[in-house]
């Protein structure tokens, strides 16, 4: 598996340690590294979407077929519908179906919504089952597949059912960037760019260059920044955590109030980043040419930052109360004083939120 171009970053906090390998075609040569590090069991199911399996799920089940492994494959629809407990169900009664137990594993082949729906499984399945990750989008390589959250939505909101399960290994192979679509290549973005806002200022100006010139560099350095901040609050218990939610508190409620699928990820995050800028530049001084600096690297990533006119407030805030950034009835909505560096406030007001959500509209 070893390439010239290979980045790896290790997460580890008490209790957790794994690797996050990167690099170009490691893919077909991960099968023995993977039942290694999930224990070295014989059996194991791999659980992929109908986009990304007719892609790379041949050459994942050989590697792993190679390595002495038994595998049966699930595969689901793809898109955020999937994020169900009927789907988690399904995964389920495929390895009770499949003769899987406590020794055997899953691979997680796919985007953000595999391998949230597929890490929830494992973290189910007779108690808990090791799983590896093997991220095929911009966005679960930087951003979904690190850090151990697993989880589906809910009627009421997204991520509302869930459970937190490392990985034991994530493998991020940039081979896989290549297939994937340009809209879908910008949505990882957004995620890249919240990264610049909360942690490393300089991606917010380097993140499009790098994204052309070096994407597994681009990926590592993204990796490091969401690692260190999970070692430092795993379950989010301190608050440290929740400011890798900038965006998200709006973002996930435009994805709700939209209709799942209206708008990838990504673009509801750039959007609800769009309102946190606002809410950041009026509570915490965050200067006007550095909100302008982020709308205009959104942008030339192809990203929305205007709300359309039919999300009004009245849409939007039932949905952004339902979510569990909310607790004992207050807002915990993260903000920045300064390109990065991002804190956690509890004095955002609803008042505050409606007036940036109106702005945000009218933004030209």
């Amino acid at each position: 598996m070893m390439n010239a171009a290979l980045h790896s970053v290790r997460v580890q906090f008490p209790g957790v340690s794994y690797e996050v390998r990167i690099g170009e075609g490691l893919l077909g040569a991960a099968g023995q590294e993977i039942r290694s590090v999930c224990g070295g069991g014989s059996a194991a199911i791999v659980v992929s979407d109908s986009n990304v399996a007719p892609l790379y799920a041949a050459a994942l089940c050989a590697s792993l077929e190679g390595a002495g492994v038994r595998v049966i494959r699930e595969i689901v629809p793809a898109g955020e519908a999937s994020k169900s407990l009927d789907m988690v169900a399904r995964v389920c009664n495929a390895m009770i179906a499949g003769g899987l137990d406590r020794t055997s594993f899953l691979v997680a082949l796919g985007g953000g919504v595999v391998g949230d729906l597929a890490g929830f499984a494992a973290a189910i399945f007779q108690r808990g089952i090791p799983y590896a990750q093997i991220p095929t989008t911009l966005l679960a390589q930087v951003d979904s597949s690190v850090g151990g959250k697993t989880g589906v939505n809910a009627p009421g909101g997204k991520n509302l059912l869930g459970a937190f399960h490392h990985p034991a290994i994530v493998i991020a192979d940039t081979s896989t960037l290549a297939t994937l679509p340009q809209r879908g290549f910008c949505e990882g973005m957004a995620e890249v760019l919240k990264h610049g806002v909360i942690r490393d200022a300089g991606l917010i100006v380097e993140a499009g260059a790098l994204a052309h010139s070096d994407r597994a560099a681009l990926i590592a350095r993204n990796v490091a920044i969401k690692a260190a901040i999970v070692a430092d609050d795993p379950e989010e218990r301190l608050g440290l955590r929740a400011l890798l939610n900038f965006g998200h508190t709006v973002g996930h409620a435009i994805e709700q109030a939209a209709g799942y699928g209206r708008f990838l990820h990504g673009e509801a995050i750039s959007m609800g980043m769009a309102v946190a800028l606002r809410i950041s530049q009026s509570l915490a001084g965050l200067p006007a040419a550095e909100v302008q600096r982020t709308l205009d690297a959104l942008r030339a990533q192809q990203l929305p930052v205007q709300i359309p006119a039919d999300l009004t407030p009245k849409i939007l805030l039932p949905a952004l109360f339902r979510d569990k950034k909310f607790q004992s009835g207050r807002i915990r909505f993260v903000l920045s004083s300064s390109l990065g560096t991002a804190f956690v406030s509890e004095t955002v007001t609803e008042h505050d939120i409606r007036e940036a959500i109106v702005g945000a509209t009218s933004e030209p």
